[in-house]
């Protein structure tokens, strides 16, 4: 899967979040104007930039951000070696959006994180394994995040719909310190506006095996990128510091868009990490 941002969009949302002009970084970067929006549009190659003053200007990481620009991934990461937790990719056929099934294995109680586009792929995972939907969690309401709410909630109408989303119908609004179990494994949250005022993330711990914890963080990171948060940049990174990147270096990170990650990819290559 490959990442959700390229080293133009890095700069983009940066230069937005700071309310840099685009001129003024254009300069610092030794590049024209036009050069620039083609860099922040379609990403390299584009040879001779100086991400360090780039960097140094935009408050990111010119050694993370050169390193996004040739090509840097993160590290392979087999999901279902967490046994009980899937991936699942939907596409409108021009963007694709991720949500995450996880369920118990003895009791087959599952609980959904969004619902991207469609219900089919997730109700094709919760009919093959035999799982019964307890469990609804919404990261934010930004559309293609729950654009199949209403046809989930026909599909299993005892599912409990959990978020921080004040007008959502039949919603649960989830308050400081609500703690659900599923068989063994336990679903905390914590706060994480910035992208979205309603962005919450979502920590699973308990899967077998010992498998590290597993943080479900909706837009707020990706791998090596963060949401936009034009209007509240600083506030986006801070709790993105304090409530996904201070988590154990191993917890995995599933974003909702672009490949999953860990909490140590993200503090070794993400740009907006210094």
């Amino acid at each position: 899967m490959p990442l959700e941002d390229h080293a133009g969009d890095i700069i983009r949302k940066s230069r937005l979040g700071l309310g840099i002009p685009s001129q003024q970084v254009a300069k610092a970067a030794q590049i024209s104007d036009y050069q620039l929006e083609t860099f922040e549009e379609i990403g390299p190659p584009l040879h001779g930039i100086n991400y360090q003053a780039l960097a140094q200007l935009l408050t990111l990481d010119g050694e993370k951000l050169q390193g996004i620009a040739e090509g840097w991934e993160p590290l392979p990461l087999d999901v279902s070696s967490w046994h009980h937790l899937r991936q699942i990719e939907t596409n409108d056929g021009g963007m694709a959006v991720n949500c995450y099934l996880a369920w118990d294995e003895d009791t087959k109680d599952a609980a959904l994180f969004d619902t991207g586009w469609v219900l089919r792929p997730i109700k094709e995972l919760i009919v093959r394994h035999d799982l019964n939907l307890r469990h609804i969690f919404i990261t934010h309401s930004h559309y293609d995040h729950i654009e199949a709410l209403a046809e989930v909630r026909k599909f299993a109408p005892e599912a409990l719909i959990h978020s921080n989303i004040k007008t959502a119908p039949k919603s649960q609004q989830l308050s400081y310190g609500d703690t659900f179990e599923l068989g063994r494994l336990q679903i905390s949250h914590r706060g994480t506006p910035g992208h979205a005022d309603d962005g919450l993330t979502y920590l699973i711990e308990g899967f077998p095996l010992q498998r590290p914890k597993v943080a479900i963080v909706g837009d707020a990171i990706f791998a090596g990128s963060m949401g936009g948060a034009k209007n509240h940049f600083e506030t986006a990174r801070s709790k993105i510091r304090e409530e996904i990147l201070a988590l154990p270096k191993d917890t995995l990170i599933c974003p909702g868009h672009g490949p999953v990650s860990t909490v140590n990819e993200e503090t070794t290559h993400n740009p907006f990490f210094p």
